[in-house]
């Protein structure tokens, strides 16, 4: 660790600092929350009306997980910490190594983790709809399902698009060799076009499915200040994911060493970085917090008739 933070001084620009900075918070927030996931795991254990709230237990811990690895794979995309990766890997780095650092990183940025997240969490948002939860184990397949024919797309642009093709460069670019750079200098990390276009279709279905899902949910809950988080999570979601697969089309138009091509990045990275504080504090954090703080009480607001009609927790409302 030592030489991280002497590297700290030494970063390209402000943007990469911010960056770094909101990495660290976000990674912090992810342990915060599987601490809360796990005490209230070990809490249901003795407390019987916290065993059904505690039966999402492992689609939060799900959840976290998938946010923490997109966080340390946005990592990649700055160069100083490119660079120090690289050479404890490879005494001498290549300018071919560093280019297939920056197509695993696109890959599972915009092909895997990302989607994979945000599936979790429509997940737990489609749950609160549902007369009962259904078993954790189908969030598996729901997310294979949901994610693999965009990452598959996401591979083949990015690793095996024909070096001839007809298209231009900016179709398939993931990264660019600094002007006057040296044979051994840092490459700078971008967006194909491609992948942002196969992103972009996977973004426009999500939403439209989030929406309804959003709108079902908030049709069943009386309470208002779940009614409060519920619109909360889809205005973040449904303005954050539409604004950054535009920047991400619109970084297409500068190169990476410009200032504006850094600026639309960061927005890039902010406007994911919004969707998962949102998405912790909603759906993990601030539910364990008032299932604790309340005894099991945040349940016994709804109707006694969709109690009997066997409606879970989560279809309560305590899922959100």
């Amino acid at each position: 660790m030592y030489f991280f933070f002497l590297s700290l001084p030494l970063l390209e620009s402000s943007l990469d600092y911010t960056t770094l900075s909101l990495i660290a918070a976000l990674l912090l927030l992810s342990l915060l929350s599987l601490c809360f996931i796990f005490h209230l795991r070990f809490k249901s254990r003795t407390l019987h009306h916290l065993q059904n709230f505690n039966s999402l237990w492992a689609v939060r811990f799900i959840l976290v997980s998938f946010i923490t690895f997109w966080a340390l794979n946005e990592l990649l995309r700055l160069s100083f910490f490119r660079h120090h990766l690289l050479l404890s890997l490879f005494p001498s780095p290549t300018q071919s190594n560093q280019a297939n650092l920056c197509k695993i990183q696109a890959v599972l940025s915009l092909g895997f983790f990302e989607p994979a997240f945000l599936v979790t969490l429509l997940f737990l948002v489609d749950v609160s709809i549902k007369k009962k939860t259904p078993n954790h184990i189908w969030l598996i397949p729901f997310v294979i399902v949901t994610c693999f024919p965009f990452l598959i797309f996401q591979i083949i642009f990015v690793f095996f698009a024909p070096s001839d093709s007809q298209l231009p460069v900016l179709f398939t670019r993931s990264h660019v060799v600094p002007k006057n750079g040296l044979e051994n200098s840092m490459l700078l990390c971008a967006y194909p076009l491609l992948n942002t276009i196969v992103f972009g279709f996977f973004g426009i279905g999500y939403s439209l499915y989030f929406f309804f899902s959003s709108w079902k949910a908030v049709s069943l809950v009386i309470n208002k200040n779940l009614r409060v988080r519920i619109y909360g999570l889809a205005f973040t979601v449904l303005i954050s994911l539409p604004l950054q697969i535009l920047c991400l089309g619109l970084s297409v138009l500068w190169d990476p060493q410009d200032p504006a091509y850094g600026g639309v990045a960061l927005v890039v990275f902010i406007t994911t970085f919004l969707c998962a504080v949102v998405g912790e504090g909603i759906l993990v954090i601030r539910p364990i917090t008032d299932a604790l703080a309340a005894g099991g009480e945040c349940c016994r607001w709804v109707p006694s008739r969709r109690w009997e009609e066997g409606r879970s927790p989560a279809a309560a409302g305590c899922g959100v």
